[in-house]
């Protein structure tokens, strides 16, 4: 709205001027340069940070906040429109101003009260809203101290729906804020989880010396373990900062509780152990539990802090999940939504997040099929996670990703009905909730968006990649994905530019996406890889993205997918010709190579730029996700350098940085713990939980992309545009898809160890598919083990893992028994021995319902990789 349209309007408008009534004596008004305390008051802006309960869909019309709101609610309280987030000071004057009309007419409400339990009341303004928009003033003298009150205007309780119109709502009054400036600790940035001992060990220091450094590195007890000089870097970009870097890369004995010392600062402690991730494997993937919709969070598992009720069920006061309408107009039925993950810090629920969010976990389990570093998936098998589902034989990641995989094959809409296949794409409350807000306490109804194209494939894929990876488990349940995945690429084909709508935002993220060509290339990827079908292949191969280069500078995300489907043709075995799928493979590595030169260029080692547009909401992800890349591209080559890439970006986000933070909380000795989330509120409700141990910030954004940091960070430089507050949504949200990016790295980086020297290879496999039977129920095939090193093999043990369903039936020249999808072949009494440049042989009958077979991407034999020919 213009300047000039707003003093019409409050020219027109009536004025109540209401002094100290609900809140004591009359006070002077605050002096006129005392700050404004309310963000986006006059909705310049749009709507948020506003949020509303038990009331229509907020909007902006003509400048003012409108919504509807039902007739005959039994209580004002009962719908409201708030902001959350109101710092006050005890003892301290502030004027309430606010414009308000209502049609018909209604009694309204503003409240300034604690945002949780027990709600104690600040001050409270009574007004009469009319059709006509009359302006309210009250100054008053505040009681109590919170740098987080609410403010809620209470709309409810009229005989007669009506519709309610804010503007110019205003608090001025308080202090204004003391100049924000992070504390930032040591000038020595490190890891503060620590280092592999045969990894690279890297450290950043902040300081006006412009001539190299002498550093030591001292152990628990103060002795001198190593030391240098550091490189100066001059200033970085990215933080504005004046530094050097130091490399003690050569120290390599495990130690706990070190220290490095540089320019008279000491860095936080950190160890240096070949387990340091282990842990972290588990804790990431913990974050998915206790995201979980729609079934109760065990104690036992969790903690006890995070236990809790289901959500979204159906028991008040959740309008529930089991049956959810569509938005009006949309369509004319309800669906079962229940399950799933919430996406992020609100509790709605987003196809395409949960998309990539349940491909990187089952890519975490399918990577442990073909990286030698793996060990055959041991530390993600059955019972070796916290999920309620251990000890059912199904491994524990594959158990997590079925909660969203559930979800996600109940958003389709059903045979019969308009854009049969086709999935919706997302559910989330009719309007935003505050914070904090359990799940189980959500009273908002539920709506289904529109079908995208984008949702469909993305389920299509996701479910394609579930048919092959749940089959040695599931048989039934890895149909049903199949079906579905098949039903939805078609639907996917004869609907190709259903779009969500950027404008769709109100209650939950509009996640749109006007160009998915990634994603049909990416949905091709897994359904050929799953089937083996040449549709898929020829779709795949003529799509664009398959010759392009997928891999921006910037990382893949949940808007740019194409990016998965290469790094599964590049790892996930297939029958791609001999040339293409070289091809592929190299695309990986050239990208991994130009993240290299990226970390070696920024002076706090991250493969990702140093300029603002690379410091984006949700930046933490992309920067891991490149880190993936670096990760895959070493699975490919077993080229130490690229695992090194790898282990260094994780330096960045475990500490390494300007703000000398660990964004993922409990891990580091100066952690993010003040997360975006209803879930997890202690910082407004300490009776609530923080974010579990192993959740990642989404991390500096320097569009300062909502209010509190638009205000607190003006001028950031970009790896300064970040704060570890719950208002912060832009900067300190969690998600599901930057921490599916975390439990990918971290099952990488735990299963490296020291990260030592590669072993050299030492046996060479070939292995001969014999053909299907006839009828294509099975199929008959020859492994030879050459033993290609420099001392006899005396008893071997084999490994491989197939691709689906296929299960070994007898045989011979080996012991041959298989768990899930893993076959595991050990020598016979006549034949453990061979000789350097001797081979054995041994060939099996194994049965299967179709789709691709081909042959294993990795072989081991007693655990160590050979090459394959």
């Amino acid at each position: 709205m213009t300047s000039s349209r707003r003093r019409l309007l409050l020219a027109a408008a009536t004025t109540l001027a209401l002094t100290g009534a609900g809140a004591g004596a009359a006070h002077a008004d605050p002096p006129p340069d005392a700050p404004e305390q309310i963000d986006n008051g006059d909705f310049s802006e749009g709507v948020s940070p506003w949020f509303s309960f038990g009331t229509g869909a907020l909007a902006v019309t003509d400048g003012q906040l409108c919504t509807t709101v039902p007739g005959g609610l039994a209580n004002p309280w009962d719908a409201g429109i708030g902001q959350d987030g109101v710092p006050l000071i005890a003892g301290a004057e502030y004027t309430l101003g606010f414009s308000v009309s209502a049609t018909p007419g209604a009694a309204v409400k503003a409240v300034l009260q604690l945002g949780s339990a027990p709600y104690t009341t600040y001050a409270a303004v009574d007004a009469t809203a009319t059709g006509t928009l009359q302006r309210v003033e009250q100054t008053f003298t505040v009681p109590d101290d919170n740098p987080n009150a609410q403010l809620i205007f209470q709309v409810g309780g009229a005989a007669q729906a009506q519709t309610i119109c804010l503007d110019d709502v205003s608090l001025r009054g308080g202090e204004p804020p003391e100049p924000y400036v992070p504390d930032t600790g040591p000038r020595v940035r490190v890891n503060q989880v620590g280092y592999l001992p045969g990894g690279p060990k890297n450290a950043t220091v902040v300081t006006e010396a412009t001539t190299a450094l002498p550093w030591q590195l001292r152990s628990a007890a103060g002795a001198v373990v190593a030391s240098g000089t550091t490189t100066a870097r001059g200033v970085d970009a990215a933080s504005g900062q004046n530094v050097h870097t130091v490399d003690f890369s050569s120290y390599r004995t495990p130690a706990s509780g070190l220290t490095l010392t540089v320019d008279g600062e000491t860095s936080h402690p950190f160890d240096v152990s070949g387990t340091l991730y282990d842990q972290l494997r588990s804790d990431s993937l913990q974050f998915f539990y206790a995201q979980r919709s729609g079934i109760a969070i065990d104690g036992d598992l969790i903690g006890d802090e995070y236990a809790r009720p289901a959500g979204h069920l159906g028991v008040a006061p959740n309008r529930g999940d089991t049956s959810v309408p569509c938005q009006p107009g949309v369509c004319d039925y309800s669906l079962d939504v229940r399950g799933g993950w919430y996406d992020a810090g609100d509790h709605g629920k987003y196809v395409v997040n949960g998309g990539i969010a349940t491909y990187q976990l089952l890519s975490t389990f399918e990577r442990t099929k073909t990286a030698a570093t793996a060990d055959g998936g041991a530390a993600l098998g059955d019972s070796t996670l916290r999920v309620p589902e251990r000890g059912n034989g199904v491994p524990d990641i594959l158990d997590e990703a079925r909660w969203e995989l559930e979800f996600l094959l109940r958003m389709q809409v059903p045979a019969g009905k308009p854009l049969a296949g086709m999935v919706h794409h997302k559910i989330h409350d009719q309007n935003w909730t505050g914070l904090p807000l359990a799940p189980q306490d959500d009273a908002q109804p539920r709506e289904l968006h529109p079908p995208s194209t984008a949702a469909t494939l993305n389920m299509a894929a996701t479910a394609a990649q579930c048919a092959r990876l749940f089959a040695p488990y599931d048989a039934a349940f890895a149909n049903r994905c199949a079906t579905a995945a098949k039903t939805a690429y078609s639907a996917a084909k004869a609907n190709p530019a259903v779009y969500a709508s950027p404008t769709d935002g109100t209650g939950g993220g509009a996640y749109d996406d006007s160009n998915v060509t990634d994603e049909f290339y990416w949905a091709a990827a897994e359904l050929y890889l799953t089937t083996g079908a040449q549709t898929y292949l020829a779709d795949l191969t003529a799509s664009p993205h398959h010759t392009g280069n997928v891999f921006d500078t910037l990382g893949f995300s949940w808007q740019s997918v194409a990016a998965l489907g290469r790094l599964d043709l590049a790892t996930v075995p297939n029958g791609l010709p001999a040339a293409d799928l070289a091809r592929v493979r190299a695309s990986v590595t050239t990208a991994a190579d130009t993240y290299l030169a990226e970390l070696r260029r920024q002076a706090y080692g991250l493969p990702m730029p140093g300029d603002a547009n690379s410091y984006f909401w949700g930046g933490n992800g992309n920067v891991i996700n490149n880190a993936v890349v670096l990760a895959t591209a070493f699975d490919l080559t077993r080229n130490p350098v690229y695992r090194d890439g790898a282990v260094q970006a994780m330096d960045y986000i475990l500490g390494r940085n300007a703000l000398n933070i660990s964004y993922v909380t409990g891990w580091g000795e100066h952690a993010a713990q003040n997360q975006h989330s209803r879930i997890f509120g202690h910082q407004l409700d300490p009776s609530m939980p923080r974010p579990p141990a192993g959740s990642i910030a989404g991390g500096p954004n320097a569009a300062l992309q909502d209010p509190f940091v638009a205000k607190l960070l003006a001028g950031c430089k970009p790896m300064f545009c970040y704060v570890d507050d719950i208002n912060s949504y832009s900067t300190n949200e969690v998600a599901i898809n930057w921490n599916s990016a975390l439990t990918w790295i971290s099952s990488f980086l735990a299963d490296q160890g020291d990260s030592g020297a590669v072993p050299a290879t030492t046996c060479s496999v070939a292995y001969t598919n014999y053909g299907a039977w006839h009828g294509g129920t099975g199929f008959t095939a020859q492994l030879t083990v050459r033993n290609t090193g420099a001392t006899a093999i005396n008893g071997w043990n084999v490994r491989f893992a197939f691709t689906g369903d296929q299960r070994v039936r007898e045989a011979w020249l080996a012991k041959v028994t298989q768990s899930g999808a893993t076959v595991t072949a050990r020598n016979e009494s006549h034949n453990a021995k061979i000789a350097p440049g001797g081979s054995v042989m041994f060939g099996f009958n194994a049965t299967t319902t179709g789709g691709a077979n081909p042959s294993p991407g990795l072989v081991t034999v007693n655990g160590a990789a050979c090459s394959l020919s």
